[in-house]
């Protein structure tokens, strides 16, 4: 297959090109961006191998060159954010051109439009996955694991780290936020998004307005039990419709009280009209005194992560006639886990990589159902997480996961 990496000289489109050269069924790379002269470096650093890899300059804003972009591949890796703003665009233009489709989208609000868009998607014969990176992504397909433990879910939680569990500033620091020429990055300005206004979450089984930043003080097997803190984010949306928790489902951040009482600051700032979200992400990575101090009060107030890991979903629900909680986590035990704990530390590899391995299993037909889907909906979760502990070195027998579970009352 002809592939195209749209926004492939970026961070996380540079790891999902250097891992798709490692895909069986990748005939041709095309690297896809509006900075030429980065994608044309990445194309000359990549291209030493069977497969041929090539730059192109394509600006998503204009319909007619991404078209043509679109036209001459056989499937698109779109890692152009934020997605609130071009997921829905590139999405229509890959089905109108019959071109299969994955992306890491991690705004909910797209995400509903996206999958409104799934009859279309199989009236043309395109499959296309989204949020299929990280969280979402990992997320998704840890939630489905726990679940296959279980007859029937209730509640559904996911979560990952943001200052925790050894990411610290290398998932969510300076480096992160803003971008070589100090701008805020996509990543970033979606951050402040989701961390503001209203957020989607699930109760009682259905669709419900949640504010974001809300307490969420969990207890789970093996002794893991702390507070996270609610997060807008796709997975509720796609796993209220996969799992069907007939209770309550949310996305939710692992993260320190210091952080997340300079977060509420910010989102406080946001609502009121006061920042951008362009602005708040700047302030994020570079803390004003006035509002730190604003935020102190608040921290002392909040509980922390406490011994809850950092990545993980956790299912509670009815096996046999009996109530069970299961956690599926990302495994970091012992010194054999280094290859996944450093993946954590590195936002572009635990998302660019995840991207990848979703379109093997789209290349070789095993996900290729038409129709746009999360990835629970289509990739298989055994199968993904051993190509993933091969890709990032894992030791043979060392799974990328871990999953615990214990009776409830």
């Amino acid at each position: 297959m002809k592939i195209l990496a749209l926004g492939g000289a970026g961070a996380m489109g540079a790891v999902a090109v250097r891992t798709a050269l490692g895909v069986p069924g990748v005939d041709e790379i095309v690297i896809a961006d509006r900075d030429f002269g980065a994608a044309e470096d990445l194309a000359q650093r990549s291209g030493k191998g069977d497969i041929r890899v090539r730059a192109v300059r394509v600006d998503v804003t204009d319909q007619a060159m991404l078209r043509t972009a679109l036209e001459s591949v056989d499937l698109v890796l779109n890692t152009v954010g934020p997605y609130f703003r071009f997921g829905l665009t590139v999405l229509r233009a890959a089905i109108e051109t019959r071109t299969h489709y994955l992306d890491i989208c991690d705004d909910w609000e797209p995400t509903l439009q996206m999958l409104g868009l799934d009859a279309a998607a199989r009236e043309q014969g395109v499959c296309a996955v989204i949020g299929m990176g990280a969280s979402p992504g990992i997320s998704n397909l840890l939630a489905a694991t726990a679940a296959a433990e279980l007859d029937a879910v209730q509640d559904v939680y996911t979560a990952w780290p943001v200052d925790v569990g050894g990411s610290g500033q290398d998932t969510e620091g300076k480096s992160q936020l803003l971008g070589p020429d100090g701008r805020p990055s996509a990543a970033a300005v979606h951050w402040m998004e989701q961390a503001s206004g209203t957020i989607t979450g699930v109760s009682g089984g259905q669709l419900v307005k949640r504010s974001p930043l809300s307490p969420i003080s969990l207890n789970l097997p093996a002794g893991h039990c702390g507070t996270a803190y609610s997060i807008g984010h796709p997975e509720p949306i796609t796993l209220q419709r996969t799992l069907k928790p007939g209770g309550d489902a949310l996305n939710l951040m692992v993260i320190k009280p210091w952080t997340v009482a300079y977060l509420d600051t910010l989102r406080r700032d946001m609502d009121a009209g006061l920042l951008s979200r362009e602005q708040a992400a700047e302030a994020f990575a570079v803390p004003a005194l006035r509002r730190v101090a604003r935020s102190a009060w608040v921290a002392l107030r909040l509980r922390g992560p406490g011994t809850l890991p950092p990545f993980f979903a956790a299912v509670t629900g009815e096996r046999d006639g009996y109530r069970r909680s299961v956690l599926s986590r990302l495994n970091l035990d012992g010194p054999q886990a280094d290859p996944i704990r450093s993946a954590l530390r590195d936002m572009a590899l635990i998302t660019g990589v995840p991207l990848a391995m979703g379109m093997a299993q789209v290349i070789d037909g095993s996900a290729r159902r038409p129709g746009v889907h999360p990835p629970e909906a289509v990739i298989e979760p055994e199968r993904f997480f051993t190509d993933f502990g091969v890709v990032l070195g894992c030791d043979r027998g060392v799974s990328p996961y871990v999953i615990e579970q214990e009776a409830l009352s």
